[in-house]
């Protein structure tokens, strides 16, 4: 056992091969590209978890640089995130910064054995249905969540919904148009600038601009912008949070949380990344490993839980990141700028962050994907909706699984229209003599296709109990793709039914694993005798015959 252990830790260990697609020029010029866009974002999203501008970058060089290194995806870029950022403010609320911090390293320890234990292959389960309404849901929230920064007032709820509302009217009472105009024109220009030329920084460029107006009102004795405020000039010593040990139960269930969002975003983030590139293929559990690792230390740096980002990861696979070294280059370069620059990033309007932020949120919703899962099927449509949903009024972990609970439903709802009971020829040739000289003899045959479980079982109930004026039915199981105990259970009834109003049941052709299931479940006891299970219909027809003529010669057989 403890031999098979370190084996999967082993397997998880970084290796000479991760570098070995690494190329210095290529590398270098996408991790520049990915630092430029990243900056205004971790700054944003650590003012966004209510834990200050600080956190979140100090969040984006050590959890960056730890994931770089030890995650299963080579392109993949880690820090602050808005899903993120979601969870954390009722965390701040609640029990403060060090709260957080505690929440993230237990966060991490989950995620290590998650990653130890294989759970990152179980992605592949995930609807996509469920991805788009999660990723939907998550970008309505970034958006809501910027309007008290965009409009410059100071309000504060848990809630979303909440805080909007608070915020559009606190700004009725005493409209000012300085922050939402620098708000919604930042986001405005951010998008443009996209769909005009992708991966050019527009972000850093125009809250530089922003900043730069920002001083230039204080300088005129105008009232400037609320801005960042002071960030630490370098990387604090790292250092353990207090526990806050009688809160430790209710930090648990907020670090499962953490780490079910963690684990979910970054293995979504790195399929992506797979796709984005050429012969990239990340390794899910140790890409959970990475993010583990990064989640641990992190807080003792005073950072808060991160995740990969979706959006950072795809600018550095537009880049032509082929390596680990370009998300490395990208830390690195955002520790210089807090070195270097801390004092001139404090200076950073709110507003202009809330715009990086809104434009955000409106890339992350990708019309050309929703569009087709709209219109693809009912189940679709609504899964995706009830995922989205619930993300805006729930809780995100919550409203995944809502979203794979719904998700199951329509999926089994549809399964089941796929079970049929079907009166059927012997063989697949048209046989319409063949089958009236059976009815004839008071002989029907049906055949089962599909799976029979429990929501398609009580159907077939009911069809097959109305069955009438026959003495024996065959039931051809050939085609049975699959049982369950309720499908088994709903047989055995059915079959009972039958024989107790006088009317024999055969079976044939039942495959070697659903006879397994079916006699475990008593379905063979329910026959009238245990020789009316065949290999072959023929064979159940010639029973069947010899049957109804030994019937027929003595009615009291």
């Amino acid at each position: 056992m403890t031999g098979s252990l370190a084996a999967r830790v082993g397997r998880l260990a970084p290796r000479r091969a991760d570098w070995a697609q690494a190329s210095l020029r290529r590398d270098l010029a996408a991790g520049v590209m990915v630092a430029l866009v990243a900056l205004p974002l971790a700054l944003g999203f650590g003012v966004s978890s209510g834990v200050g501008a600080g956190a979140g970058i100090v969040t984006a060089i050590v959890a960056g640089a730890v994931a770089a290194v030890f995650g299963g995806s080579h392109v993949q870029v880690s820090g602050p995130t808005g899903a993120m950022t979601v969870v954390l403010i009722p965390i701040v609320a609640a029990h403060g910064v060090d709260g957080v911090l505690v929440v993230g390293l237990l966060a991490g320890v989950l995620l290590l054995v998650l990653a130890v234990t294989g759970a990152g292959r179980a992605i592949r389960y995930v609807p996509v249905s469920v991805i788009e309404g999660f990723t939907l849901g998550i970008a309505v929230i970034i958006g809501l969540q910027q309007l008290p920064a965009a409009l410059g007032v100071d309000v504060h709820a848990e809630k979303v919904l909440v805080l909007a509302g608070d915020a559009l009217r606190a700004w009725a009472d005493a409209p000012a148009w300085g922050a939402p105009a620098t708000a919604f024109g930042v986001a405005a220009l951010i998008v443009v600038s996209a769909r005009v030329r992708a991966g050019f920084p527009a972000a850093l460029l125009l809250v530089g601009l922003a900043t730069a107006a920002n001083e230039l009102l204080a300088s005129g004795g105008r009232a400037p912008l609320r801005t960042i405020g002071a960030i630490p000039s370098g990387l604090p010593a790292p250092h353990l949070p207090s526990v806050p040990w009688g809160d430790l139960d209710t930090l648990l269930i907020a670090a499962v949380a953490v780490a079910a969002l963690g684990a979910l975003e970054s293995l979504l983030s790195a399929t992506v990344a797979d796709a984005m590139s050429v012969g990239q293929r990340h390794d899910p559990d140790r890409e959970l490993l990475g993010q583990g690792l990064a989640n641990i230390v992190s807080p003792l740096f005073g950072g808060i839980p991160a995740t990969a980002a979706i959006a950072r990861t795809a600018v550095n696979v537009r880049s032509g990141a082929g390596s680990r070294l370009a998300a490395l280059t990208h830390a690195v370069l955002l520790l210089a700028v807090v070195l270097v620059a801390a004092r001139w990033v404090g200076h950073i309007p709110l507003a202009a962050l809330a715009g990086v932020l809104i434009a955000t949120a409106v890339q992350m919703v990708r019309v050309s994907s929703l569009t087709p899962l709209l219109r693809a099927t009912r189940g679709d449509a609504a899964t995706l909706l009830i995922t989205a949903t619930a993300t805006v009024a729930l809780d995100l972990v919550l409203a995944v699984i809502i979203g794979l609970v719904a998700a199951g439903f329509f999926a089994l709802r549809q399964t089941a229209t796929t079970a049929r009971l079907q009166e059927v020829p012997l063989d697949e040739s048209d046989h319409h003599d063949e089958e009236r000289r059976l009815l004839d003899e008071q002989i029907v045959a049906y055949r089962l296709d599909g799976p029979l479980f429990f929501a398609a079982a009580h159907d077939f109930l009911l069809e097959l109990s109305e069955v009438r004026r026959v003495r024996v039915v065959v039931l051809r199981m050939s085609r049975l793709t699959a049982v369950d105990a309720t499908g088994a259970h709903v047989l055995a009834d059915t079959i009972g039914r039958l024989e107790r109003r006088g009317i024999t049941v055969l079976l044939s052709g039942i495959r070697p694993e659903h006879l397994a299931v079916l006699r475990r479940l008593g379905v063979d006891q329910q026959l009238a005798h245990e020789r009316h299970l065949f290999a072959t219909t023929p064979e159940a027809i010639a029973h069947a015959r010899l049957h109804v003529a030994r019937v027929a010669h003595d009615p009291a057989a």
